[in-house]
């Protein structure tokens, strides 16, 4: 018997009842002892299929790893997100209500000033009615916040247990898993709140009561979210691809003309824009020939590139502090910084620019957002206020991932950074768990269309990849690839590599 099966597991005979069974049919679900089969064959009013019970207990035991398995990835990968966002989103509620509140009594005490002393009494009703609200409002987010954190602890509780059933081999604990995944999909319900307003009216004394102004009321709803379990092959999330045990080199770009090459970006599937330490940015072709080259306008090295959606090249220019677009033979400068140096650039999928820069002042890089030239969006620092990349003049690569999260190569503190559209934290890569304390200087980052992140370990002469929540997946390091710099994927996943001192251009398959 298998031996993840004990003796205390042994089954009779469901006819004989005396017998050890060691078939089992599939159609009855009926144990039976080789004695008893012959009997059990005798009922003409079935096909029946017996099988050793072996056989069927292997198969019913898998059948049970795969639930838990397909549990545990629906667990880690979609719900506890969700539950996280909405814990995120009750802690901004929470912050919000705060100044909207002191809003509101700084408000109601200017208006107070204005009337003396004869309205204090008024100014203390007001008070009291914004207390009261203000307690509801909170007692609100409060329950609600407990709820989601009591819902996440269990969340934790059952994904520990479901690791902890997966590696066992007693089919008893395994046979007895109940799946609470349903329970989980149903997620918390939403605040909806209506924040009160303070309406002061021209102070009239014989009017006074009616001339303050009133408070609208608190209003506090729930809404549902409604959690829908993504559909195999929707356009969101296309189908998994494996990936290769190793890449398989395609080919090379055997030198670019650089002493050092330091920017790759891909144009199409066949031509790729470089730019190194000179002041020439060159579009080559897969057999290394040079299609077209465009000088800087200032005659710096380019800090950055990175190819626009409708084909266009957008340069950084670090010493003059400015972002231009190549079109054609014309320059046209986009952005002029003030006290700030762009690093790296990266175009999004819905035609803006995201930009890493540098303060002259010390101050920790941020992320800039832009639609044209027009400033929409500022990353610098996490919830807690703390900066959420390190300062310094070193490069900070940055990628945009399909599900609109900004992922940014911080070389200096020796991590990948990655945060929501909205610039939340979401998590920090410093490495596989597998080599803990091994430098780690991450310098150019990608994505690709399974929402994996690659980027480029320059000490170790490797490249990373990780999925979209950090976990590592696998290293690239084989085809003697030297002091990998800058990457890039074009739309059917194949890897560009620029290696900064032997000025090639590498591109991989890694996947099958």
């Amino acid at each position: 018997m298998d031996p993840r099966y004990s003796a205390q597991d042994v089954v009779r005979c469901a006819l004989c009842r005396d017998a050890v069974a060691p078939l089992y049919c599939n159609v009855c679900h009926t144990h039976l002892c080789k004695d008893c089969v012959e009997k059990h064959f005798s009922d003409k009013s079935k096909v029946h299929n017996v099988v050793p019970l072996e056989q069927f207990l292997s198969t019913d035991f898998e059948s049970k790893r795969e639930v838990l398995r397909r549990d545990l990835q629906e667990l880690e990968k979609s719900i506890f997100p969700k539950y996280q966002e909405s814990a995120a989103i009750i802690k901004t509620q929470k912050t919000d209500q705060l100044k909207h509140s002191q809003k509101l009594t700084a408000e109601l005490n200017k208006q107070g000033e204005d009337l003396h002393r004869e309205i204090h009494t008024i100014i203390q009703r007001k008070q009291a009615e914004i207390d009261e609200m203000n307690a509801q409002h909170l007692a609100a987010i409060e329950k609600q916040e407990g709820e989601t954190n009591k819902a996440l602890h269990e969340i934790k509780q059952v994904i520990q247990d479901l690791k902890s059933l997966l590696d066992t081999s007693d089919v008893g604990l395994v046979s007895k898993y109940w799946s609470r995944i349903a329970e989980f999909r149903k997620l918390p319900n939403k605040l909806k709140i209506s924040l009160p307003n303070l309406l002061p009216q021209k102070i009239n004394r014989e009017e006074l009561m009616k001339q303050f102004g009133s408070l609208r009321p608190l209003s506090i709803k729930t809404e549902e979210q409604v959690y829908t379990v993504p559909s195999p092959g929707a356009e969101s999330s296309p189908p998994a691809r494996p990936l290769l045990d190793a890449p398989r080199l395609i080919t090379d770009i055997p030198t670019t003309g650089y002493r050092d090459l330091y920017n790759v970006s891909c144009l199409s599937n066949e031509e790729i824009w470089t730019s190194g330490d000179n002041k020439i940015m060159k579009l080559y072709n897969l057999k290394g020939e040079v299609q077209t080259s465009v000088q800087t306008k200032s005659g710096n090295i380019p800090q950055d590139i990175t190819v626009t959606r409708s084909g266009g090249l957008v340069y950084a220019d670090g010493m003059d502090r400015s972002i231009n677009l190549v079109s054609g033979t014309q320059i046209k400068r986009l952005i002029t910084l003030r006290g700030w140096r762009p690093l790296s650039l990266c175009s999004t999928s819905s035609g803006d620019l995201l930009v890493t820069m540098t303060s002259d002042k010390g101050k920790p890089t941020k992320v800039l957002r832009y639609s044209g030239s027009t400033e929409k969006q500022t990353i610098q620092r996490d919830d807690q206020g703390k900066p959420l990349y390190s300062s310094g003049y070193g490069y900070k690569y940055l990628s945009e991932n399909r599900n609109s999260d900004i992922c940014v190569a911080d070389c200096f503190s020796g991590a990948v950074v990655v945060v929501s559209a909205a610039g939340i934290l979401r998590f920090r890569y410093t490495g596989p768990p597998s080599t803990p304390g091994e430098p780690f200087r991450p310098y150019g980052i990608t994505t690709d269309s399974q929402a994996n992140i690659l980027t480029s370990d320059y000490d170790n002469d490797r490249i990373h990849i990780i999925d979209q929540d950090g976990l590592f997946l696998r290293f690239l390091h084989n085809y003697g690839l030297h002091r990998p710099w800058d990457l890039c994927v074009d739309s059917r996943d194949y890897l560009f590599v620029a290696e900064q001192y032997t000025g090639k251009v590498k591109k991989l398959q890694y996947y099958k």
